[in-house]
Order: structure tokens, then sequence, then C-alpha cells
């Protein structure tokens, strides 16, 4: 039996990455702030991480925030190194390299110390889930408008696939950076908030707003999207039934 460590273990992605390998015959450490007995701040370390990872044979790095993401990672791999566990899957985003967006930056730099960590490793890269769309959507859908971002397009994936995904990952040997995931199907983003609208039971009106700067240009030009790569199964209609009980086009 594998004893394998899912870092935000309790997090929409990490909670099913837990589940499966569970399911899969797996002994699984659930390590995030407030999960007892491995409860930790990646980003401060400590004691407590080095007692998570002790004896672990594979990493899922799932665990990620808005800042500190870096330190985190550096500390995870110090700790890695120490306890000599052979295998770090880590789960990124696609487009990291090409949208100047300060998140997206904070993935790569992280991609790359994954890299050169000296630790077996495999690096997944994958488009934006569905829950995360429809909780920028319900902030957006606040106001009587709706404004959206002129000519950007998504391709959302079904989170569970990506879970099912990183299992296949954690279970093999390290395969440095594996193909890219992303949904089933590219659409306009104003395409996608009508459905969540209509999902939803919500009224109104969507605008498209030219911006500006670097991030939009490349989030405008595509750099997010996969299209060649479209692995997904469940499409954002099917997730808003299962979620709202609608979403039909």
């Amino acid at each position: 039996m594998t004893t394998i460590l899912v870092t935000g273990g309790t997090g929409t992605l990490g909670r099913l990455v837990a589940e499966r390998l569970r399911a899969g015959g797996h002994e699984v450490r659930v390590l995030s702030r407030h999960s007892e007995p491995y409860a930790v701040d990646l980003r401060a370390g400590g004691a407590g991480l080095e007692a998570a990872v002790a004896g672990v044979d594979t990493i899922v790095h799932c665990a990620s925030a808005q800042k500190g993401d870096e330190q985190a990672a550096q500390n995870l791999i110090r700790a890695a190194h120490g306890a000599g566990v052979p295998h770090l899957v880590y789960v990124s985003i696609v487009g990291v390299d090409e949208v100047p967006f300060p998140y997206y930056r904070s993935k790569l730099a992280v991609e790359r110390l994954v890299e050169e960590s000296g630790i077996g490793w495999t690096v997944l890269r994958a488009t934006q889930f569905h829950d995360l769309l429809i909780m920028m959507f319900q902030g957006l859908s606040k106001l009587p408008v709706m404004f959206l971002p002129a000519g950007v397009r998504d391709q959302p994936v079904e989170v569970a696939e990506v879970a099912d995904r990183l299992v296949e990952l954690a279970e093999a040997a390290p395969a440095g950076r594996v193909e890219d995931m992303g949904g089933p199907e590219v659409r306009p983003l104003a395409s996608l908030a009508r459905a969540y609208l209509r999902a939803s039971g919500r009224r109104r009106a969507v605008v498209n707003v030219p911006l500006w700067g670097a991030a939009y240009r490349g989030f405008r030009s595509g750099g997010h999207l996969t299209p060649r790569r479209a692995v997904g199964k469940g499409s954002f209609e099917e997730h808003l039934e299962s979620r709202f009980g609608g979403g039909r086009v």
C-alpha cells in the first residue's frame, strides 16, 4: 500500500483526489491549515510539515492561494527532500507561461521550483474548473448588468475529471510535464455566462467591455486555452444541471 500526501486535501480538487486515492487502496494523508492531524500552513512550514511528509511515497500538491505559493512550495520541497520522498505531482494551469497574470506567474514559478527540485516530478496543467466560472459569474451577477471582458473565450473542465487524472499520475512513475488537460469545448465567455444565468434563474443583461493591459491581451489571444487537448467530457451545461437543475442552451 502506497502512502500519499495530498496538500490542499480539503479543497475543491484536493478533496476529490484524496477520496479517489483512498478508494484505490492507498493510505492518504490530508494536509491543510485546519485538518488534523496534519494541520499545517505550508507558507510557514515547520515540524508539522516534516511529520506530514515522513514516510510518504508520493505528494500530490493541490494547495494554492492568491499569495505565498512560492514560499509554500519551497517549504514543501525542502521537507520532501529531507524525508526522501521520491515523487511530487503538481497541478498547474494552462497558459501560465503565456498570460502575464500575477497568479499565473506564481504558478509558473512553482512549476520551475518543482522541476528544479531534484525530486522525481510530474506537472499537469489544466484549464479553469466549472466551479471557478460559476463563482465568478455569481459575483458579477450581483449587479443589474453583467460586465464581461470582451473577446475572451474559456474552456472549462470538470474538476472530478482532473482529480481522476491526478490519481493516475500519482500512481505512476514521475513523468515530467505531461500533456495539458482542457475542457471539451472552447466558448465565448458571454455564452458561458448566459448559460449560468439561465440555469440559476437570474435575469441580467450581458455586456462585453474592452479592457487593457498585457494580461487581458493574453486571455483575449487564448493563451489560457488548449483546444488540441480538449480531452474533458463533462460540459458546462451538464455541470450547471447538476448544480441548479437547468442550464440547457
